[in-house]
């Protein structure tokens, strides 16, 4: 049975959404196969009456946390309200509207800010009545690795909540059923399946193109290495961003990285290979100096483990190199303690940072956690 997207499911689509006002949350990565937007695809054949923008807007044309205004889309000609900060004005606009769409790309993994913006508009969708309908996509991913740490409830935010672990092998509509009922958001959900998917399936193997959700994400292979250089964020180190290869371009200026190459290396990394590189941001951490750093190659997907090498990464830098701080950090010890510094929300635990940190007793205690994840999560899969 050959792959199809939500949005491609014509017969369920009309089910679901005809003779209903229609608000649509989508980005550029709501496309069919053949890269029809979502947004041309409803406004033909449904009445869609408004846009709602995620983080790095409806068109993709915001970088990393900028602020998107309310405007209209030129060549819709719908307005769009954001749902990246400041939501009132969108909030409002629900109140004309009979049913809530969702279709964006997910990357299977709990910072990722685009599932919140799904949640929250879960959350006011059940204040007012009005239904939610996510179009299913599959997860680049895949839905049979769930791996990472699992988020301290006093740790929620932007960028991490709803007890979830760093990758954590659902689709987005098995996502949102997740949510909506175990942790009683009570919303009217309707989840438009993907047909031809399965548990096991290869997302290289969909024949699919890969439409990159947000800027910093252009390859598979840049989505996998943010599983565990995503903690690089909470640190003085680059992640790349500002070069052509986020995530799996790395460094700084002070970084020693021929040793650290070596050493990893002669260790052997499972599924990859670290290569000596030399890198100049155009923005960002360090933008226009010279970053001493690395590059990992993605050598075998399937025995790579991307979270606990970008653990033992930042570990070992921390170790090894007296310039290196977590961003934010106090030079008051208590004060470092109490506050949550970004490092903590991403990893979604202060254990790194507070106390004689154990990388492997860390990832075996996470493995436990990870378990009971998977048994409580498996109620809502769909495939």
């Amino acid at each position: 049975m050959a792959y199809l997207h939500g949005i491609e499911r014509e017969d369920l689509l009309s089910r679901e959404l005809s003779g209903l006002r229609l608000g649509l949350i989508t980005n550029p990565s709501g496309v069919d196969k053949n890269l029809n937007s979502t947004i041309d695809i409803l406004r033909e054949k449904f009445d869609l009456r408004a846009l709602f923008s995620p983080e790095h807007g409806v068109r993709g044309d915001a970088q990393a946390g900028e602020r998107v205004g309310h405007y209209t889309d030129v060549r819709s000609g719908l307005p769009v309200y954001t749902m990246y900060g400041d939501h009132s004005a969108a909030f409002d606009a629900f109140a004309e509207l009979d049913c809530i769409v969702y279709d964006i790309q997910d990357v299977g993994l709990r910072f990722y800010t685009y599932i919140y913006t799904l949640t929250e508009a879960m959350t006011e969708a059940a204040k007012r009545g009005i239904r939610v309908v996510v179009l299913d996509r599959a997860d680049p991913l895949g839905l049979d690795t769930v791996e990472g740490a699992m988020i301290g409830d006093d740790l929620w935010s932007g960028v991490g909540k709803y007890a979830l672990p760093s990758r954590y092998g659902m689709t987005v509509g098995e996502f949102a059923r997740y949510v909506n009922a175990e942790f009683s958001i009570g919303c009217e959900l309707s989840v438009i399946c993907c047909e031809g998917l399965k548990r096991g399936s290869e997302y290289s193997d969909l024949g699919i193109p890969w439409v990159l959700p947000s800027p910093n994400l252009p390859t598979l292979d840049s989505v996998l290495c943010y599983t565990g250089t995503v903690l690089f964020e909470g640190t003085n180190l680059s992640e790349g961003r500002g070069t052509t290869k986020p995530f799996e371009l790395i460094g700084a200026p002070w970084l020693d990285s021929d040793t650290l190459v070596s050493y990893f290396n002669s260790r052997g990394v499972d599924g990859a290979i670290l290569r000596l590189a030399y890198f100049v941001p155009t923005f960002s951490k360090h933008k226009g100096e010279l970053c001493r750093g690395f590059q990992i190659h993605v050598t075998d997907r399937t025995r790579f483990k991307p979270f606990r090498l970008g653990l033992e990464l930042v570990d070992y830098i921390r170790r090894t190199h007296e310039e290196f701080k977590f961003l934010g950090e106090s030079e008051n010890a208590t004060d470092a303690i109490a506050q949550s510094l970004s490092i903590d929300r991403l990893l979604g635990s202060r254990e790194l940072r507070v106390g004689e940190f154990e990388l492997g007793k860390f990832l075996e205690k996470e493995e436990s956690n990870l378990t009971a994840f998977k048994q409580k999560a498996s109620k809502y899969y769909l495939y």
